[in-house]
């Protein structure tokens, strides 16, 4: 039983010696020199504007988190048009439930005015 592990522990320990010799490679191969230019904050190219700890809107926020869940709820297409003629009249039903429900939330944030950016 323990023979079976073997593999797995020596993947493991070759892994761990290839990430650590390929980390002291490019410690040892690195050129550091610190300048003034280099720890300049970065921001597309350009010079920085204002004070780095200015303050978003909540309403960036929440557009941002309703973006991720409709992204994510939309995932579950892929997999319901992959079987989709195996489930028939049932799995047709489902998703326009599940398509509904979606509409209402997304109703239900825009009535709240989630998506304006005034």
């Amino acid at each position: 039983m323990k023979q079976a592990y073997v593999g797995v522990v020596v993947l493991f320990v070759v892994g761990l010696l290839t990430s650590g010799m390929f980390l002291l490679l490019s410690h040892l191969a690195s050129a550091y020199r610190p300048s003034a230019v280099k720890a300049m904050p970065y921001e597309s190219g350009i010079d920085p504007l204002g004070d780095t700890r200015e303050r978003y809107s909540v309403k960036f926020y929440i557009v941002a988190m309703l973006f991720i869940v409709f992204d994510i709820e939309t995932i579950f297409f892929l997999p319901w048009a992959v079987i989709f003629r195996d489930l028939g009249l049932f799995g047709l039903i489902e998703m326009f439930i599940f398509i509904f429900v979606l509409a209402v939330g997304l109703a239900y944030a825009w009535k709240k005015g989630a998506l304006e950016w005034d």
